[in-house]
């Protein structure tokens, strides 16, 4: 029986420009589905696991167009709730060369803010859950649903779950000292921390190093300082940081480490032109639980963690469409990027 995961957060609705083109000259707009737990979800489903995806959204038809963008990847959706007038929105503008990505939220009051603890009967929902996942996305949106992901925590450790967090902290929707306040809280419950060259420094100011981040020059040993200081504030389990050297806006270096208390362990790096960056560490932190869940070592596991999520920049949407097999292949040294015949 394939091993549940259980991610908790907002799904919502991306609306974003054709190509290049700026959010003032767009005409029309592509719509996708997406989020960062549900881009996690996807991930998992792909790749074989039993992902179960909670979360809340109306019972019209963009909800359930939404639902449907989930069950079309093998999400499990049992446990969604349905409720509440909005989908949250989010407008994509795709940068280019100098010019970067920008997203503007459209949110409030969405199905998922205005959801209540009676939503989810969390003990239910992570009965037989090996993993749970969510993102500093998701408690950023009000106290209510911070307490709820507490709850979620408290359930999936008496349900004897391994708990993740990716720390991915949104300036756009809380400011540092309360995303400290209450993640700090949250991640005395996380057993693996994600987090990407920015996050320690944004949520518990706990800063690389030799690192100068819009200079792209980013230090692993910084890093490892702020893995270890993470470790010794939380107790965590694991601490993985991926490491996004930034030549423009189409051309990154990316790479990640993971500390696992003792060892650290540094994945090979890859020069990729980005195709969609947007879900990029969402498709890290899928592959690096994949990986955990499959009993990979260390190397193995940042290997294939950080393979995985380069291969989603070549993919348009938020969802990373890729095979077991197709990282593997990447992980093993083969970038050729030739046609497969």
């Amino acid at each position: 029986m394939a091993k549940k995961v259980v991610t908790f957060g907002e799904l919502m609705l991306r609306l974003a420009p054709d190509g290049y083109k700026r959010i003032l000259q767009a005409q029309s707009y592509g719509a996708t589905y997406g989020g960062g737990e549900a881009n996690v979800s996807v991930s998992l489903a792909n790749y074989g696991f039993h992902s179960c995806f909670v979360s809340r959204l109306p019972s019209h038809e963009v909800g359930q167009a939404g639902v449907n963008s989930l069950r079309n990847y093998g999400v499990d959706t049992t446990f969604l709730a349905r409720g509440g007038n909005r989908v949250g929105i989010y407008f994509l503008e795709k940068g280019a060369s100098q010019r970067p990505s920008k997203v503007i939220y459209d949110r409030a009051n969405s199905a998922l803010a205005e959801a209540q603890p009676s939503d989810f009967q969390w003990n239910e929902i992570m009965e037989g859950a090996a993993w749970f996942h969510f993102t500093g996305i998701t408690p950023a949106l009000n106290d209510s649903i911070a307490d709820i992901c507490l709850t979620a925590c408290k359930a999936a450790k008496q349900a004897g779950a391994t708990i993740s967090c990716d720390l991915n902290y949104r300036n756009k929707l809380w400011s540092r000292e309360k995303a400290r306040q209450v993640m700090g809280q949250l991640c005395e419950y996380v057993d693996v921390c994600i987090a990407n060259e920015e996050d320690a420094a944004d949520v518990f100011g706990i800063h690389a190093a030799n690192t100068d981040i819009t200079a792209g020059a980013v230090s692993q040993e910084g890093y490892k300082e702020v893995a270890e200081e993470l470790t010794q504030r939380f107790s965590f389990q694991k601490v993985a940081i991926t490491l996004r050297e930034s030549v423009s806006a189409n051309d990154n270096y990316w790479s990640a480490m993971l500390y696992d208390g003792a060892s650290y362990f540094f994945s090979k790096k890859y020069k990729m032109h980005i195709v969609d960056r947007v879900g990029g560490g969402d498709s890290f932190g899928g592959g690096l639980i994949a990986a955990f869940l499959t009993g990979y070592d260390p190397q193995k596991t940042i290997d294939f963690a950080v393979a995985a999520s380069c291969l989603k920049h070549s993919i348009e949407g938020d969802f990373n469409l890729v095979s077991i097999e197709e990282v593997l292949k990447l992980a093993g040294g083969d970038a050729s990027g030739r046609v497969q015949r």
